[in-house]
C-alpha cells in the first residue's frame, strides 16, 4: 500500500472490504479463483488468462482456450507483437479494468505530488589568507554565515551540510572529488579570506561534484562593513549557477541585507569562535564577545541568539547551576525573535530554552517546527527536536530525527553518539552497538561515546568491557557525570566498595562546588537505593537540573516506574504517566 498510496493513509479494512466487493462481483461471498490472498503481502490476481495477439480492427473472436488441464504457454518476457490478456470471463475483465485505473490514478497522483529531492551542497572552510592565526575566526565566521544563509535560502531545492561536518575539512589536501563522495553533496564551494585594515577580499568559487566543473567564480573587494552582502552575492550567484529559481521574496530578502558595523561584526564572528569550543573556558569567552557586539549595537538579533546558545550550554558543558543561567537563555531568545522573527536559529534556542528549564513540551514543539520551516538545513534544529522527542519518550520519532541531522552534520560527533543512545533506548540494541562503534572509529578520543557505550554495555550486563569504557571516559575527561556513570558500573556489577567511593567524592565536591543532583541519585539507583535515589531525583527537579536524565525513556529508570514519588515527579514535569 504504501508503494500506491506513499503520502495518503490507507486504512486495511477498507482496503479488504473493497476486495470483498470486488470477489462478491466475480464469483460470490469468498471466492478466490479470481483474487487471491497473499498472506502478510496483500493480494493477487489469479484467473486464468489467455495471450492472444491483437485481432484485426473489427475482428473480436478470440481464439479458444486450451482444455482443462492441458499446459498453457508462459506470458512472454520481451517486448514483440502487441499482446492481450484476457481474463476467463467479462466480470473478471470488469475487475482486471477497475484495479488498473486505480493503480494508474494512484500512480497519476503520485507523480503529480511528488517531491524533488534536494540538490546537496557543502561549503567548505575558506581559506585565511591574511597570514595572521589570530584572523581564523574571520574565515571560519564567514564559513558559516555562508552555510547558514545558503541554508535557508531555498529549503526545498537546496540542501546545506552543516559546519561541524565541514570544519572537518580545515586544511585537507583531499581533493573536491573526495569530499564530494565523502559527504554525498552535488556542489562544492571554496573560497578565501584577505583582510587589510578595513577592507576585506573574498574570492569564492562553486564546483559541480560529477564532473569536476567549475561553474563559477568571483572576488569581491569591499569595506568591511559591507561583509554580509558580499555573502549575499555569493548565495545569489550560487542560486543562479544550479537552478534554484528563487521567488520574487527570495531574491528581495537577499538585497535587503543592511551593513553592519565591522566591530559588531567581528565581536559577534569572534563569540561563535569561541563557543564552538563547546567548553566552559570558551563559553564564558564568547558570552564575552556577544555582549561587546551588543553594547556597540543593541539590536543585532545574532548576537542575542549566540548569548542564548552560551548560557544554554554553559549547564551542560561547565557544570553551571540551571536556575543562575535559565532566566538570561531565556530573555537572550526571546530578544532575538522579536528583533528577528525568521532567524531560525532563534527560534531554536527559545525551543531548547523550553525543553531543559520550563518543561514546556507544546511550546517547545512549535517553536522547533518553526525553526525547520525557516531552515531545513539547520541541523541543530534536528538534532535538538530529536532530544525533545526522547525527553517525551518517543523514541522512534527521536530516532527518525536524529538521523535526518545526522544526513545533514554526517561528521558530528554528538550527534552520532547521540543516535546510538536513542537506539539503546527504543530497544533496538544490535543497531546502537553497530552505531556506538562506528562513532568510535570516527574518534577514539570521544570522552562522551566511551561513557555512553560503557552505559550500554551495563545495561547488557557486560560489565567487564562497560568498565573499561567507562574507565577510558573517566581518563580523558573527568566529569562528574561521567565519575558517577562509571560508579553505577561497578554498583550494577557487584563492586559496591568503589561505587561508594566514588559516591563519597562525589558528595564532597557538592559541597565546594554544583553537582547535578541526578548524578548522586543515579549512583544510589544503581545500588538499589530507591529511597535516597528518589530524594537526589526530586532535588534535581526543584533545582531544573534535568538535562541529562530522560525519564520517560531510560530503562535505568524501570524499577522507578510504579513509585507513587517517580509518578508525580514525570506530572510535576508535564510528562505522560
Amino acid at each position: 500500500m504504501r508503494e500506491v498510496w506513499p503520502d495518503t493513509f490507507v486504512e486495511e479494512g477498507g482496503l479488504a472490504r473493497n476486495i470483498s466487493v470486488l470477489r462478491k462481483a466475480l464469483g460470490g461471498e469468498g471466492d478466490e479463483s479470481f483474487i487471491a490472498t497473499v498472506p502478510k503481502r496483500g493480494y493477487r490476481f489469479v484467473a486464468p488468462v489467455q495471450v492472444t495477439t491483437a485481432p484485426a480492427r473489427g475482428v473480436d473472436e478470440p481464439k479458444p482456450m486450451p482444455p482443462a488441464g492441458e499446459e498453457r504457454s508462459p506470458t512472454p518476457t520481451s517486448f514483440g507483437p502487441r499482446r492481450i490478456l484476457r481474463p476467463a470471463g467479462r466480470g473478471a475483465m470488469l475487475a482486471v479494468l477497475s484495479l488498473t485505473m486505480v493503480v494508474a490514478a494512484a500512480g497519476l497522483w503520485r507523480r503529480a505530488h511528488a517531491t524533488v529531492a534536494p540538490v546537496m551542497l557543502v561549503v567548505l572552510p575558506f581559506d585565511n589568507l591574511t597570514g595572521d592565526k589570530e584572523q581564523e575566526y574571520l574565515s571560519d565566521g564567514l564559513t558559516e554565515e555562508l552555510i547558514t544563509q545558503l541554508g535557508r535560502l531555498h529549503p526545498q531545492r537546496l540542501g546545506v551540510i552543516a559546519r561541524t561536518s565541514a570544519m572537518t575539512y580545515k586544511g585537507t589536501r583531499k581533493t573536491v572529488a573526495d569530499v564530494a563522495r565523502e559527504m554525498n553533496v552535488d556542489y562544492v564551494l571554496e573560497g578565501s579570506v584577505r583582510r587589510s585594515g578595513s577592507t576585506i577580499r573574498v574570492s569564492a568559487q562553486l564546483i559541480r561534484a560529477a564532473d569536476q566543473i567549475h561553474l563559477w567564480a568571483e572576488s569581491y573587494e569591499r569595506d568591511l562593513r559591507d561583509v554580509l552582502t558580499v555573502q549575499s552575492e555569493v548565495a545569489r550567484a550560487v542560486a543562479d549557477e544550479i537552478r534554484l529559481h528563487l521567488t520574487p521574496e527570495q531574491r528581495a530578502q537577499l538585497a535587503s541585507t543592511r551593513p553592519v558595523k565591522p566591530e559588531v561584526h567581528e565581536a559577534y564572528l569572534k563569540g561563535r569562535f569561541f563557543w564552538n569550543q563547546r567548553t566552559g573556558r570558551g563559553l564564558e569567552e564568547a558570552i564575552g564577545y556577544f555582549q561587546q557586539a551588543l553594547r556597540a549595537d543593541p539590536d543585532f538579533a545574532p548576537a542575542y541568539v549566540g548569548l542564548a546558545d552560551s548560557y544554554l550550554l554553559l549547564g551542560i558543558h561547565a557544570g553551571a547551576r540551571p536556575l543562575d543561567i535559565c532566566p538570561k537563555a531565556k530573555a537572550a531568545a526571546l530578544k532575538a525573535v522579536e528583533l528577528d522573527e525568521t532567524l531560525a536559529e532563534a527560534h531554536t534556542s527559545l525551543a531548547y530554552e523550553k525543553d531543559l528549564y520550563e518543561w514546556d513540551w507544546a511550546g517547545a514543539e512549535r517553536e522547533y517546527r518553526r525553526a525547520i520551516e525557516l531552515n531545513p538545513s539547520y541541523a541543530t534544529a534536528h538534532e535538538w527536536l530529536a532530544i525533545h522527542w526522547a525527553y517525551l519518550g518517543r523514541m522512534d520519532e527521536a530516532i527518525a530525527e536524529m538521523r535526518r541531522a545526522r544526513e545533514l552534520d554526517p561528521l558530528s560527533l554528538i550527534i552520532n553518539a547521540n543516535l546510538g543512545t536513542w537506539l539503546h533506548f527504543g530497544g533496538r540494541h544490535q543497531e546502537a552497538l553497530e552505531q556506538y562503534r562506528k562513532t568510535l572509529e570516527m574518534d577514539p578520543n570521544f570522552a562522551f561515546v566511551r561513557m555512553k557505550l560503557g552505559q550500554f554495555l551495563t545495561d547488557q550486563g557486560i560489565y567487564k568491557e562497560a568498565i573499561a569504557e567507562l574507565q577510558t571516559a573517566v581518563a580523558l575527561a573527568p566529569t562528574s557525570s561521567r565519575r558517577s556513570a562509571l560508579a553505577c558500573g561497578y554498583a550494577r556489577s557487584g563492586n559496591s566498595v568503589e561505587a561508594l567511593r566514588i559516591l563519597s567524592e562525589l558528595r564532597a565536591t557538592s559541597e565546594r562546588e554544583y553537582v547535578p543532583p541526578w548524578v548522586i541519585a543515579n549512583i544510589y539507583l544503581a545500588l538499589g537505593d530507591q529511597e535516597r535515589g528518589m530524594e537526589w531525583l526530586e532535588k534535581a527537579y526543584e533545582e531544573r537540573s534535568t538535562s541529562e536524565i530522560f525519564l520517560k525513556a531510560n530503562p535505568g529508570f524501570d524499577p522507578l516506574r510504579s513509585d507513587p514519588r517517580f509518578k508525580a515527579l514525570l506530572r510535576h514535569m508535564n510528562l505522560p504517566d
